[in-house]
C-alpha cells in the first residue's frame, strides 16, 4: 500500500476501505458518497446506481474500493465479452483484408 496512513482499518469481508485524507493533496476533507455514476466507454454511456466512493473537494480526486470497481464493470460495456470479442473479430478481419499479401 502505497499511503498506509491515510487509510483506517476496513473490513476485508467486502473489500471495502476507510479514507481519512485524500491520497493525492493530503485534504482531511475526503468524503464517502453514494450517488448514481455514469461513465462512457467508446460512445456508449452506462451508468451504475448507488455506487459508493470517495471524493476530495479540494483536488476532485475520486477514490473506489474493490466493491465499487466490480459494480463498475459489471456495468461497463468494455467488460461485455461478447461486444469485445465481436468488435475485435471485426478488427482482425479488417486488418488481415487491408494488407496485401
Amino acid at each position: 500500500m502505497v499511503f498506509p496512513y491515510f487509510f483506517k482499518e476496513g473490513n476485508m469481508k467486502t473489500d471495502t476501505i476507510i479514507l481519512t485524507f485524500c491520497p493525492s493533496c493530503g485534504s482531511d476533507k475526503i468524503t464517502k458518497l453514494r450517488e448514481n455514476w455514469t461513465g462512457n466507454f467508446q460512445g456508449r454511456a452506462y451508468s451504475v446506481p448507488s455506487l459508493e466512493f470517495y471524493e476530495c473537494p479540494d483536488c476532485g480526486e475520486k477514490i473506489y474500493d474493490r466493491l465499487a470497481m466490480r459494480k463498475i464493470e459489471a456495468c461497463s460495456p468494455a467488460f461485455d465479452k461478447e461486444l469485445t470479442e465481436t468488435k475485435y473479430r471485426e478488427e482482425y478481419k479488417a486488418e488481415t483484408e487491408a494488407e496485401p499479401v
